[in-house]
């Protein structure tokens, strides 16, 4: 039969240390913001509304064909430089048959400023000839649909079908995805997360600009490394401070 282990003072001193250490971060769970209340998030987006009663997304596109791909183009990208490049692209070709006809090679010469031009390139090919072979040459107007595009996620799918087709839908990019966590409207770890956690608590009247005010927002005032609280319109809403005390 073995004695039993004999504890020294070492041993000892570290598992008070390991049960010490769990009260702190019981306190740190206990310091976790606020839900917003619906009354809140209604007068946070009354104020959006106020503010800018009809915001417009800021890619420039002429059809929703041509507002597919600059979105598909303005991934890792930003919308000032997709617009530099699509302004002369679409000239020349605004639609499927016309952007298979300009071809890969010639394409890649519109788009050369944009980060990973070569990849998009091939992909706004491939997406052109699908929607020609598939879909009659027409953007489709269901999700799964768009997404089945060469290059289209579901943000992609998202913003489509809410700037070309007047659906209620919520694009989740880096601005939206900041905004909702730092603000604790939604928070989420990943941009399907808190997409539906705003489908959860945005009121429907506020739907169909919600994605847009809140990239204006995050692109504006909202920012990355510094945010703008003195001007921001939800300042006094805002969970973010209770996270920072």
């Amino acid at each position: 039969m073995r004695s039993p282990k004999r504890v020294s003072a070492k041993s000892s001193k570290k598992s008070s240390k390991r049960k010490l250490a769990k009260p702190r971060r019981a306190r740190h769970a206990a310091s976790k913001p606020r839900p917003w209340t619906p009354d809140e998030i209604r007068e946070a987006f009354s104020r959006f509304r106020q503010a800018n009663p009809e915001p417009k997304g800021e890619l420039e596109h002429l059809n929703p064909f041509t507002l597919l791909v600059a979105v598909v183009l303005s991934a890792q990208a930003t919308d000032a430089g997709v617009n530099r490049a699509t302004r002369s692209l679409f000239q020349v070709a605004d639609t499927p048959q016309k952007m298979v006809a300009l071809g890969e090679e010639k394409l890649r010469g519109y788009i050369k400023t944009i980060g990973l031009y070569r990849n998009k390139a091939r992909n706004v090919i491939a997406l052109s000839e699908k929607l020609i072979n598939q879909f009659g040459g027409d953007v489709p107007r269901s999700r799964a649909e768009i997404e089945s595009l060469p290059g289209a996620g579901r943000k992609t799918a998202n913003v489509v079908l809410n700037m070309a087709f007047g659906e209620q839908t919520l694009a989740v990019d880096t601005h939206v995805f900041r905004v909702a966590n730092r603000t604790g409207l939604a928070p989420g770890k990943t941009p399907l997360e808190v997409e539906l956690g705003l489908e959860r608590v945005v009121p429907a009247e506020f739907m169909l600009h919600a994605h847009h005010w809140l990239i204006l927002h995050g692109r504006y005032t909202c920012l990355a490394r510094k945010p703008r609280c003195e001007v921001c319109l939800i300042n006094d809403l805002c969970r973010w401070p209770e996270k920072t005390v």
